[in-house]
């Protein structure tokens, strides 16, 4: 892939969350409202044009379940997701690291992940000529499937700081 050709990085927060007693913050499952959102931010994805073709997600529960019902949406266009269990509870430079291994050949990346990183990562790669709004509606807050879209013509070996443009910030919803 020419590193000039564009790539889209799609941060994707988990669906809303249970807060069940004697369950670990890693095995939290979907609330119903959860189960009842996350096929939205799939729908989203498709109704935007923005099939990832490579997934990096969370191995906490909560994660993989957002993960399984975006791929309900995405239908047989889904890639199999990579899970990787050092999303959860990594910082932002640990985060960008686990982006940097992702293949150039990848043209659009969507990583399922937490809060606060995927805030922070998407501030820290924010470009100067990101859309403001989007960039005002993620600093202020990063609701439950709270996503992010960047564009960048980097490699995804070289992003680390204003690299890349922010194009979008929704959290999906159902109509």
């Amino acid at each position: 892939m020419n590193t000039m050709q564009s790539r889209k990085l799609i941060l994707m927060r988990h669906a809303k969350a249970d807060f069940p007693l004697g369950v670990s913050d890693h095995e939290r499952p979907l609330a119903s409202r959860g189960h009842r959102e996350a096929p939205s931010a799939g729908t989203w994805l498709v109704e935007n044009d923005l099939i990832p073709d490579y997934i990096l997600c969370s191995d906490a529960l909560r994660a993989r379940s957002t993960c399984a019902w975006v791929l309900s949406e995405l239908g047989e266009k889904g890639p199999t997701p990579y899970v990787d269990s050092r999303i959860y509870g990594a910082g932002v430079s640990q985060l960008c690291s686990i982006i940097n291994e992702v293949p150039d050949t990848v043209s659009t990346l969507l990583v399922i992940g937490h809060q606060p990183v995927l805030q922070e990562l998407a501030m820290r790669l924010a470009s100067i000529d990101s859309d403001e709004e989007s960039v005002y509606e993620l600093a202020m807050d990063y609701p439950t499937l709270g996503t992010t879209v960047l564009e960048t013509t980097q490699p995804y070996a070289h992003l680390d700081s204003r690299d890349a443009k922010v194009t979008h910030f929704i959290a999906p919803r159902p109509a």
